[in-house]
C-alpha cells in the first residue's frame, strides 16, 4: 500500500451530492474532516446544506458541540485514554470518513461512530483512539464519525414555545438521522457500500445506536448495530426527567434574567452564557428534589426504548452485537496491586471486604462466572450496566428474527498495579489504535487482543457474523440462553455463566447513580 502524503488542488478530490470535497491522503488512507452533513436553528430539527460552488476544504475537522458543564477537575486519564480537545458551537452537524479507495464501485462495508459522553458530552474527536485511519487501512472498511448536538441544544423539549420546537427534545438524535442520510446519498464516492452500513458507538453512543432502533424516520439507513456498554433504559439516571418540560425552561430563563415571553432573546443568547445558565438552572432544580437527564424522550418521533416498548419491525430484522467491559465504571474497593497479589492474597481481601461467608460465596460465584480472571476483582465486576444490557439482548433475542451476539471484554491491564477493563477500555481495540494508547503498551499478547477485537467487529460489519481467525465459533443468543464471548488473554465463548454472580453482587453492594448536578444520596455510589 502507497505511504505518504497528498494535499494537492485536484487530489484527493471527491464529489458530493451538494458540492465538491477536497480531503487528504496520508499513509495508505484518504482523510475527509469536518463535512457539514445539516445545519439548524437553535432546538429545532436539522435541514439539508445548500449547494457550493467550487471544491470545499474537508482537511480540519468541524466543530464540537458545547459541553454541559464547566471543568471542575484537573485534566486527567491521559495515560489510559488520550484526548483531544476542539473549537465548539452548537452549529456542530460535521462528519469525517475514513476510507483506503475512491472508486465509487468498491463497495466496502461502512462502520458509522456514534461517540459516548452520554446525550451530554464528547465528540467524534476526544478521544485520540477514536481516528479511523486503521480500520480504513488495516480492515478494510469506510470509517465515518459525527459531531451532532447534545445536552440543552440537542434536548431540551421547547415543545410548549411553539410547533417548530415539537421534537426539540430529540434534536441531537434527529442530527445523527440527517448524517445517516448524508451517508446513504454521498458514501458512494468514498469507496463505501450504503446498502451496509452499520452503525457502533460505546457508552452514550451505544445508547444512541440502540435509541435509533426505535427511530422509524431511520428504518433502512442502516443495516446492522453494535452497542458497547450502551444499553441506557429511559429510566436511567443519564436519561430519566421528573421535572416537567417547561418549568426546566422557566428556569433556564430566570437564570438569564429573561421572562417566559422573551423567547426571541433567548434564541440570541450567547452559546458560553446559555451553558453556564443551564447548569445553575439544573442544580437549583436538582437541590429541590427533581431528577434532570439529557436524551431523548418518546413522542411520535422516537418510540422510547426497546426494553420498555418491544422492538420495532425493521429492527427486529436488524442484526445486532452487544457487550461491555468487566468492570466498567468500577468501584473503590481499597485493594491494591491486584496483578502482584497471590491467590490466597486475593481471597483475603474479598473476605475481608465481605465478610468470611458473603466472600466465599461471592468468590464461588466468579470462579464459576469467569475461571480465567483475577479474584481480586470479585467485588468490581460491574452491574450498572451489565443487567441491563443481559434483558437487552434476551428481549431482542425473543422479539427478532436476525441474530444477538454478546460479548465481554475481560483484560486486564498493567495500570496502577492491575486494572481490569474499564468503561471504554474496549475502544482502542476496535479502531485498531492500541499502539496510541499508552496503557495498551503494544506487546504481543495485546496485539493479538486488537486484531481478535477489531476482527470480530469489522466481520461483523461486512457479513453479520462476529468472527476472527483467532476465536472459537461464536454463537448468537436465545431468549433462553446467553452465549457471551469473553475476551481476555485468550477467547471463550461461555453460556449462561454470570447472571447468579450479578445478582449476589447487586445484593452486596450499594447501588450505582449518574449525578450530573446537586447533592448526592448516603449510601449511592455515583458517577460524574
Amino acid at each position: 500500500m502507497e505511504k505518504g502524503f497528498r494535499c494537492n488542488k485536484n487530489e484527493p478530490v471527491v464529489k458530493t451530492e451538494k458540492g465538491w470535497l477536497r480531503g487528504l491522503y496520508f499513509d495508505g488512507v484518504y482523510q475527509f474532516r469536518g463535512i457539514r452533513y445539516a445545519k439548524a436553528k437553535r432546538f429545532q430539527m436539522p435541514e439539508e446544506v445548500e449547494r457550493w460552488d467550487g471544491v470545499a476544504d474537508a482537511t480540519s475537522y468541524g466543530y464540537n458541540c458545547p459541553a454541559h458543564v464547566f471543568p471542575k477537575q484537573i485534566p486527567q486519564d491521559e495515560a489510559i485514554l488520550p484526548h483531544r480537545f476542539w473549537v465548539e458551537s452548537e452549529h456542530c452537524q460535521y462528519l469525517n470518513v475514513w476510507t483506503n479507495t475512491l472508486d465509487s464501485g468498491a463497495k466496502k462495508a461502512v462502520m458509522v461512530w456514534l461517540h459516548g459522553g452520554g446525550y451530554s458530552d464528547g465528540s467524534a474527536v476526544d478521544l485520540c483512539c477514536y481516528d479511523g485511519a486503521n480500520l480504513a487501512k488495516f480492515d478494510d472498511v469506510v470509517l465515518v464519525s459525527l459531531n451532532h448536538r447534545l445536552n440543552v441544544f440537542g434536548h431540551l423539549d421547547m415543545s410548549d414555545f411553539g410547533p417548530e420546537y415539537k421534537n426539540s427534545v430529540n434534536a441531537g438524535m434527529a442530527d445523527i438521522v440527517a448524517a445517516l442520510r448524508w451517508v446513504r446519498d454521498n458514501i458512494a464516492a468514498f469507496g463505501g457500500d450504503p446498502d451496509n452500513v452499520t452503525v457502533f458507538g460505546q457508552s452514550g453512543g451505544g445508547g444512541k445506536v440502540a435509541a435509533l432502533g426505535q427511530i422509524p424516520e431511520a428504518d433502512g439507513l442502516y443495516h446492522k448495530a453494535i452497542i458497547m456498554s450502551g444499553v441506557i433504559p429511559d429510566d436511567n439516571m443519564l436519561v430519566h426527567t421528573t421535572v416537567p418540560a417547561k418549568q426546566i425552561v422557566l428556569e433556564i430563563l430566570h437564570e438569564l434574567g429573561l421572562e417566559e415571553g422573551e423567547l426571541e432573546a433567548f434564541l440570541a443568547v450567547p452559546e458560553v452564557i446559555l451553558v453556564r445558565a443551564v447548569e445553575r438552572a439544573c442544580i437549583n432544580l436538582t437541590n429541590a428534589g427533581y431528577e434532570i437527564g439529557w436524551g431523548p424522550k418518546k413522542n411520535d418521533w422516537y418510540l422510547g426504548c426497546m426494553q420498555d416498548y418491544g422492538t420495532t419491525p425493521y429492527f427486529g430484522r436488524v442484526p445486532v452485537m452487544v457487550g461491555t467491559t468487566l468492570t466498567e465504571f468500577g468501584r473503590p474497593d481499597g485493594i491494591e496491586e491486584k496483578k502482584r497479589l497471590s491467590v490466597a492474597e486475593r481471597e483475603n481481601a474479598i473476605r475481608s471486604r465481605f465478610g468470611e461467608e458473603a466472600g466465599e460465596k461471592l468468590l464461588r460465584l466468579f470462579r464459576s462466572a469467569y475461571p480465567k480472571v483475577n479474584e481480586a476483582y470479585a467485588g468490581s465486576v460491574d452491574t450498572f450496566f451489565r443487567m441491563d444490557t443481559l434483558r437487552y439482548v434476551r428481549k431482542k433475542a425473543a422479539q427478532s428474527a436476525a441474530p444477538v451476539y454478546l460479548y465481554l471484554m475481560a483484560a486486564e491491564f498493567d495500570y496502577q498495579g492491575g486494572t481490569a477493563a474499564w468503561h471504554s477500555a474496549d475502544i482502542p481495540f476496535v479502531f485498531h489504535n492500541a499502539d496510541i494508547t499508552p496503557v495498551c503498551h503494544a506487546s504481543d499478547a495485546v496485539r493479538e487482543l486488537e486484531t481478535a477485537f477489531s476482527e470480530a467487529f469489522t466481520s461483523f460489519a461486512k457479513h453479520g457474523v462476529p468472527d476472527s481467525r483467532l476465536l472459537p465459533l461464536w454463537e448468537p443468543c436465545t431468549a433462553e440462553h446467553l452465549k457471551t464471548m469473553v475476551f481476555d488473554r485468550t477467547y471463550e465463548l461461555y453460556t449462561d455463566h454470570e447472571e447468579e454472580l450479578l445478582t449476589c453482587l447487586q445484593e452486596l453492594l450499594p447501588d450505582m447513580k449518574i449525578a450530573f448536578y446537586g447533592k448526592k444520596e448516603e449510601g449511592k455510589a455515583y458517577i460524574y
